[in-house]
Protein backbone atom coordinates (compact mmCIF):
# COMPACT_ATOMS: atom_id res chain seq x y z
CA UNK A 1 0.00 0.00 0.00
CA UNK A 2 2.88 2.61 0.75
CA UNK A 3 4.68 1.92 -2.72
CA UNK A 4 0.86 2.80 -4.43
CA UNK A 5 0.42 5.77 -2.18
CA UNK A 6 3.81 7.30 -3.19
CA UNK A 7 3.88 6.09 -6.99
CA UNK A 8 0.39 7.65 -7.11
CA UNK A 9 2.07 11.06 -5.61
CA UNK A 10 5.37 10.92 -8.06
CA UNK A 11 2.95 10.04 -10.83
CA UNK A 12 0.90 13.57 -9.75
CA UNK A 13 3.52 15.45 -9.33
CA UNK A 14 5.79 14.38 -12.41
CA UNK A 15 2.09 15.34 -14.52
CA UNK A 16 2.06 18.29 -12.54
CA UNK A 17 5.48 19.20 -13.69
CA UNK A 18 4.84 18.40 -17.06
CA UNK A 19 1.60 20.47 -17.46
CA UNK A 20 2.26 23.57 -15.51
CA UNK A 21 4.96 24.74 -17.70
CA UNK A 22 2.99 24.42 -20.59
CA UNK A 23 0.27 26.15 -19.58
CA UNK A 24 2.32 29.07 -18.30
CA UNK A 25 3.69 29.17 -21.47
CA UNK A 26 0.37 31.37 -22.77
CA UNK A 27 0.06 34.08 -21.71
CA UNK A 28 -2.86 36.60 -23.17
CA UNK A 29 -2.98 40.15 -22.98
CA UNK A 30 -5.76 41.94 -24.32
CA UNK A 31 -5.77 46.29 -24.03
CA UNK A 32 -7.88 49.08 -25.19
CA UNK A 33 -7.26 52.73 -26.50
CA UNK A 34 -9.48 55.40 -27.57
CA UNK A 35 -9.31 59.08 -28.13
CA UNK A 36 -12.23 61.59 -28.37
CA UNK A 37 -12.11 65.02 -29.53
CA UNK A 38 -12.93 68.70 -30.21
CA UNK A 39 -11.99 70.49 -33.07
CA UNK A 40 -12.97 74.46 -34.26
CA UNK A 41 -13.02 74.32 -38.43
CA UNK A 42 -15.14 76.44 -40.92
CA UNK A 43 -16.55 78.62 -37.96
CA UNK A 44 -17.95 76.14 -35.45
CA UNK A 45 -17.02 73.72 -32.84
CA UNK A 46 -17.50 69.94 -32.88
CA UNK A 47 -17.83 67.38 -30.84
CA UNK A 48 -16.61 63.96 -32.07
CA UNK A 49 -14.30 60.40 -31.50
CA UNK A 50 -11.67 58.97 -33.06
CA UNK A 51 -11.21 55.16 -33.00
CA UNK A 52 -11.51 52.11 -30.32
CA UNK A 53 -8.44 50.31 -30.74
CA UNK A 54 -8.98 46.33 -29.16
CA UNK A 55 -5.24 44.99 -29.01
CA UNK A 56 -4.78 41.40 -28.14
CA UNK A 57 -1.10 39.52 -28.23
CA UNK A 58 -0.63 35.80 -26.79
CA UNK A 59 2.28 34.02 -26.14
CA UNK A 60 1.26 30.72 -27.56
CA UNK A 61 4.51 28.93 -27.35
CA UNK A 62 7.86 29.94 -26.38
CA UNK A 63 8.69 30.69 -29.66
CA UNK A 64 5.19 31.42 -31.20
CA UNK A 65 3.29 34.29 -30.92
CA UNK A 66 -0.41 36.40 -31.85
CA UNK A 67 -1.24 39.75 -32.17
CA UNK A 68 -4.42 40.80 -33.11
CA UNK A 69 -6.08 44.31 -33.62
CA UNK A 70 -9.04 45.42 -34.46
CA UNK A 71 -10.92 49.20 -34.55
CA UNK A 72 -13.83 50.33 -34.01
CA UNK A 73 -14.69 53.63 -35.89
CA UNK A 74 -17.25 56.45 -37.02
CA UNK A 75 -18.69 55.32 -40.91
CA UNK A 76 -21.84 56.95 -42.47
CA UNK A 77 -22.11 53.84 -44.37
CA UNK A 78 -23.04 52.06 -41.40
CA UNK A 79 -26.16 51.03 -40.63
CA UNK A 80 -25.01 51.75 -36.80
CA UNK A 81 -22.92 55.10 -38.03
CA UNK A 82 -19.71 52.39 -36.66
CA UNK A 83 -17.55 49.70 -38.34
CA UNK A 84 -15.17 46.96 -37.53
CA UNK A 85 -12.11 46.92 -39.42
CA UNK A 86 -9.76 43.89 -38.40
CA UNK A 87 -6.47 45.76 -38.83
CA UNK A 88 -3.49 43.36 -38.06
CA UNK A 89 -3.69 39.31 -37.25
CA UNK A 90 -0.65 37.92 -37.62
CA UNK A 91 0.87 34.56 -36.13
CA UNK A 92 4.74 35.14 -35.41
CA UNK A 93 7.31 32.14 -35.48
CA UNK A 94 11.02 33.14 -33.37
CA UNK A 95 12.95 30.03 -35.67
CA UNK A 96 16.56 31.52 -35.15
CA UNK A 97 17.81 34.29 -32.13
CA UNK A 98 15.99 37.29 -33.15
CA UNK A 99 15.20 35.83 -36.71
CA UNK A 100 11.22 35.61 -37.03
CA UNK A 101 8.70 34.42 -40.21
CA UNK A 102 5.12 36.12 -39.52
CA UNK A 103 1.86 34.78 -41.20
CA UNK A 104 -0.85 37.62 -41.49
CA UNK A 105 -2.45 41.02 -42.18
CA UNK A 106 0.53 43.22 -41.39
CA UNK A 107 0.92 47.46 -41.08
CA UNK A 108 3.37 46.85 -43.89
CA UNK A 109 7.29 47.94 -43.00
CA UNK A 110 7.80 50.53 -45.91
CA UNK A 111 8.41 53.53 -43.24
CA UNK A 112 9.11 54.19 -39.55
CA UNK A 113 5.34 55.50 -38.60
CA UNK A 114 3.85 52.29 -40.20
CA UNK A 115 5.98 50.09 -38.79
CA UNK A 116 6.31 51.94 -35.27
CA UNK A 117 2.63 53.05 -34.24
CA UNK A 118 -0.45 50.87 -34.08
CA UNK A 119 -4.01 52.83 -33.78
CA UNK A 120 -3.52 53.64 -30.70
CA UNK A 121 -3.47 57.55 -30.39
CA UNK A 122 -1.92 57.78 -27.21
CA UNK A 123 1.40 56.79 -28.26
CA UNK A 124 1.31 59.11 -31.41
CA UNK A 125 3.23 62.09 -31.22
CA UNK A 126 0.57 64.51 -33.17
CA UNK A 127 -2.88 64.10 -33.03
CA UNK A 128 -3.15 62.08 -36.85
CA UNK A 129 -1.03 60.29 -38.98
CA UNK A 130 0.84 62.41 -41.30
CA UNK A 131 -0.69 63.64 -45.04
CA UNK A 132 1.16 60.88 -46.54
CA UNK A 133 -1.39 58.15 -45.32
CA UNK A 134 -4.40 60.07 -45.64
CA UNK A 135 -3.60 60.86 -49.32
CA UNK A 136 -3.03 57.42 -49.35
CA UNK A 137 1.19 57.30 -50.80
CA UNK A 138 1.37 54.23 -48.26
CA UNK A 139 0.24 51.51 -48.51
CA UNK A 140 -0.96 50.79 -44.86
CA UNK A 141 -1.75 46.93 -44.63
CA UNK A 142 -0.38 43.62 -46.69
CA UNK A 143 -1.52 40.48 -45.87
CA UNK A 144 1.20 37.89 -46.94
CA UNK A 145 4.11 36.22 -45.17
CA UNK A 146 7.47 38.11 -44.31
CA UNK A 147 10.99 37.18 -42.58
CA UNK A 148 12.09 39.62 -40.13
CA UNK A 149 15.48 40.32 -37.66
CA UNK A 150 16.17 42.40 -34.85
CA UNK A 151 18.58 43.70 -33.16
CA UNK A 152 21.33 42.01 -35.11
CA UNK A 153 24.74 42.91 -34.35
CA UNK A 154 26.71 46.06 -32.77
CA UNK A 155 24.49 48.67 -34.75
CA UNK A 156 21.68 46.72 -33.61
CA UNK A 157 20.21 45.95 -37.51
CA UNK A 158 17.03 44.62 -38.48
CA UNK A 159 15.44 43.37 -41.60
CA UNK A 160 12.12 42.85 -43.30
CA UNK A 161 11.16 40.73 -46.24
CA UNK A 162 7.38 40.74 -47.28
CA UNK A 163 5.12 39.07 -49.98
CA UNK A 164 1.75 39.27 -50.05
CA UNK A 165 -1.17 40.80 -51.94
CA UNK A 166 -1.37 44.22 -53.48
CA UNK A 167 -2.82 47.21 -53.38
CA UNK A 168 -5.23 46.30 -56.17
CA UNK A 169 -6.58 43.30 -53.97
CA UNK A 170 -8.57 42.64 -50.56
CA UNK A 171 -7.42 40.74 -47.16
CA UNK A 172 -8.43 37.04 -48.40
CA UNK A 173 -7.61 36.79 -52.18
CA UNK A 174 -5.68 39.06 -54.78
CA UNK A 175 -6.39 39.07 -58.08
CA UNK A 176 -2.68 39.83 -59.41
CA UNK A 177 -0.65 37.04 -60.50
CA UNK A 178 2.31 38.96 -59.62
CA UNK A 179 2.85 39.71 -55.82
CA UNK A 180 4.04 42.66 -53.67
CA UNK A 181 7.02 42.92 -52.54
CA UNK A 182 8.61 44.77 -49.71
CA UNK A 183 12.19 44.72 -48.65
CA UNK A 184 13.34 47.33 -45.47
CA UNK A 185 16.08 47.74 -43.50
CA UNK A 186 17.17 49.66 -40.76
CA UNK A 187 20.06 50.40 -37.99
CA UNK A 188 20.36 51.50 -34.56
CA UNK A 189 23.98 52.86 -34.27
CA UNK A 190 23.03 54.78 -31.29
CA UNK A 191 20.54 54.97 -28.11
CA UNK A 192 17.44 56.85 -29.51
CA UNK A 193 18.51 57.13 -33.15
CA UNK A 194 17.27 54.83 -35.83
CA UNK A 195 18.21 54.88 -39.30
CA UNK A 196 15.73 53.50 -42.25
CA UNK A 197 15.46 52.36 -46.29
CA UNK A 198 12.97 50.28 -47.56
CA UNK A 199 11.84 49.88 -51.53
CA UNK A 200 8.24 48.25 -51.98
CA UNK A 201 7.03 47.10 -55.66
CA UNK A 202 3.67 45.95 -56.38
CA UNK A 203 1.61 45.54 -59.99
CA UNK A 204 -1.67 46.40 -59.81
CA UNK A 205 -4.16 45.01 -62.57
CA UNK A 206 -6.34 46.72 -64.88
CA UNK A 207 -9.83 46.51 -63.25
CA UNK A 208 -8.62 46.54 -59.81
CA UNK A 209 -10.24 48.12 -57.09
CA UNK A 210 -7.87 51.71 -55.93
CA UNK A 211 -8.21 51.05 -52.00
CA UNK A 212 -6.28 53.75 -51.36
CA UNK A 213 -8.51 56.52 -51.98
CA UNK A 214 -12.49 57.16 -52.50
CA UNK A 215 -13.78 58.98 -55.71
CA UNK A 216 -16.82 60.83 -55.30
CA UNK A 217 -19.83 59.77 -53.06
CA UNK A 218 -16.94 57.47 -51.46
CA UNK A 219 -16.71 55.33 -54.32
CA UNK A 220 -13.58 53.82 -54.76
CA UNK A 221 -12.34 53.78 -58.31
CA UNK A 222 -11.19 51.28 -61.09
CA UNK A 223 -8.09 51.10 -62.38
CA UNK A 224 -8.21 51.73 -66.31
CA UNK A 225 -5.45 50.38 -66.85
CA UNK A 226 -2.03 47.82 -65.39
CA UNK A 227 0.15 50.21 -62.89
CA UNK A 228 3.41 49.27 -61.98
CA UNK A 229 4.27 50.89 -58.71
CA UNK A 230 7.48 51.94 -57.03
CA UNK A 231 7.98 53.03 -53.49
CA UNK A 232 11.40 54.09 -52.13
CA UNK A 233 11.41 55.38 -48.28
CA UNK A 234 14.07 56.91 -46.05
CA UNK A 235 13.67 57.41 -42.56
CA UNK A 236 15.47 59.06 -39.42
CA UNK A 237 13.88 59.04 -35.92
CA UNK A 238 15.85 60.27 -32.50
CA UNK A 239 14.65 61.21 -29.41
CA UNK A 240 17.39 62.22 -26.78
CA UNK A 241 17.31 59.95 -23.49
CA UNK A 242 19.81 61.80 -21.88
CA UNK A 243 20.01 65.51 -21.69
CA UNK A 244 17.62 67.44 -19.47
CA UNK A 245 15.66 69.22 -22.26
CA UNK A 246 14.93 65.49 -24.80
CA UNK A 247 14.87 66.47 -28.29
CA UNK A 248 12.23 64.36 -30.43
CA UNK A 249 12.90 64.36 -34.15
CA UNK A 250 11.32 62.01 -36.63
CA UNK A 251 11.75 62.67 -40.61
CA UNK A 252 10.46 60.52 -43.67
CA UNK A 253 10.46 60.80 -47.19
CA UNK A 254 9.23 58.24 -49.91
CA UNK A 255 8.98 58.73 -53.70
CA UNK A 256 6.24 56.83 -55.80
CA UNK A 257 6.84 55.91 -59.10
CA UNK A 258 3.72 54.80 -60.68
CA UNK A 259 4.15 53.63 -64.34
CA UNK A 260 1.02 52.43 -66.97
CA UNK A 261 0.82 52.10 -70.64
CA UNK A 262 -1.01 55.07 -71.75
CA UNK A 263 0.19 57.85 -68.95
CA UNK A 264 3.93 56.65 -69.14
CA UNK A 265 6.12 57.05 -65.89
CA UNK A 266 4.49 59.50 -62.60
CA UNK A 267 6.29 60.68 -59.92
CA UNK A 268 5.55 61.76 -56.12
CA UNK A 269 7.49 63.17 -53.53
CA UNK A 270 6.15 62.86 -49.75
CA UNK A 271 7.99 64.07 -47.11
CA UNK A 272 7.26 64.82 -43.12
CA UNK A 273 9.21 66.29 -40.71
CA UNK A 274 8.59 66.08 -37.08
CA UNK A 275 9.98 68.11 -34.29
CA UNK A 276 8.98 68.18 -30.56
CA UNK A 277 11.05 69.47 -27.31
CA UNK A 278 10.59 68.07 -23.99
CA UNK A 279 10.31 70.80 -21.63
CA UNK A 280 9.23 68.94 -18.33
CA UNK A 281 8.72 65.59 -17.79
CA UNK A 282 4.70 65.98 -19.03
CA UNK A 283 4.57 69.15 -21.39
CA UNK A 284 6.12 68.47 -24.99
CA UNK A 285 5.65 71.36 -28.06
CA UNK A 286 6.09 70.26 -30.84
CA UNK A 287 5.42 70.87 -34.50
CA UNK A 288 5.14 68.56 -37.80
CA UNK A 289 5.62 69.77 -41.69
CA UNK A 290 3.56 67.70 -44.70
CA UNK A 291 4.98 68.70 -48.23
CA UNK A 292 3.55 65.91 -51.29
CA UNK A 293 4.35 67.09 -54.66
CA UNK A 294 3.46 65.46 -57.83
CA UNK A 295 5.62 65.67 -60.92
CA UNK A 296 2.23 65.81 -63.53
CA UNK A 297 -1.31 66.79 -62.88
CA UNK A 298 -2.33 63.71 -65.15
CA UNK A 299 -1.47 61.35 -62.01
CA UNK A 300 -2.17 57.74 -63.04
CA UNK A 301 -3.24 56.54 -59.44
CA UNK A 302 -3.52 59.25 -56.78
CA UNK A 303 -5.59 62.28 -56.31
CA UNK A 304 -3.23 64.60 -57.38
CA UNK A 305 -2.97 68.08 -55.93
CA UNK A 306 0.09 69.27 -54.22
CA UNK A 307 -0.23 69.93 -50.94
CA UNK A 308 1.78 71.45 -48.05
CA UNK A 309 0.57 71.33 -43.97
CA UNK A 310 2.08 72.80 -41.20
CA UNK A 311 1.25 71.96 -37.73
CA UNK A 312 2.06 73.28 -34.18
CA UNK A 313 0.85 71.56 -30.93
CA UNK A 314 1.49 70.84 -27.17
CA UNK A 315 1.05 67.35 -25.78
CA UNK A 316 0.69 66.82 -21.86
CA UNK A 317 1.27 63.32 -20.70
CA UNK A 318 -0.52 62.69 -17.56
CA UNK A 319 0.68 59.35 -17.85
CA UNK A 320 2.35 56.63 -19.69
CA UNK A 321 -1.78 55.90 -20.56
CA UNK A 322 -3.57 59.25 -21.29
CA UNK A 323 -2.25 61.93 -23.03
CA UNK A 324 -3.96 65.64 -23.93
CA UNK A 325 -3.04 66.95 -27.25
CA UNK A 326 -3.96 70.54 -28.11
CA UNK A 327 -3.14 71.38 -32.06
CA UNK A 328 -3.66 73.77 -35.12
CA UNK A 329 -3.11 72.74 -38.44
CA UNK A 330 -3.05 74.66 -41.92
CA UNK A 331 -3.58 72.76 -45.11
CA UNK A 332 -2.62 74.25 -48.37
CA UNK A 333 -4.47 72.05 -51.28
CA UNK A 334 -6.97 71.87 -53.60
CA UNK A 335 -8.00 69.08 -51.45
CA UNK A 336 -8.95 70.73 -48.59
CA UNK A 337 -11.47 73.65 -48.44
CA UNK A 338 -11.21 74.30 -45.05
CA UNK A 339 -7.40 75.49 -44.51
CA UNK A 340 -7.56 76.33 -40.72
CA UNK A 341 -8.03 73.71 -37.87
CA UNK A 342 -7.71 73.63 -34.13
CA UNK A 343 -8.05 70.33 -32.27
CA UNK A 344 -7.90 68.93 -28.88
CA UNK A 345 -7.92 65.32 -27.85
CA UNK A 346 -7.96 63.11 -25.34
CA UNK A 347 -6.23 60.12 -25.85
CA UNK A 348 -6.03 56.63 -23.56
CA UNK A 349 -4.90 53.17 -22.99
CA UNK A 350 -6.69 50.81 -20.54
Amino acid sequence: MKINFYSRIVLLLGLLAGVVPRASAQRTQIRGFVDALTYYQNGKVNFGLGEQDLFITSEITERLSFLGETVFRFSLASPTNFNISVERIILKYNYAGNHSVLLGKHHTPINYWNDTYHHGRVFFPTIDRPLLFAQGIIPIHTTGVSLQGQNLGGIRFGYDAMVGNGIGSGDVADNNPVKSVTLAVHIKPTDGMRLGASLYHDAISKGSTMHNHSGGGGVRPVALTRINQDIVTGSISYNDSISSKKFELLAESSIVSSQSDSLGMQRAVATYVYAGLRLTEKFIPYVRFDDIRFTSNREVYFLSGNTQSFVAGLRYELSYLAVLKLEYQHVTSPLHTTPDKVTFQVAVGF
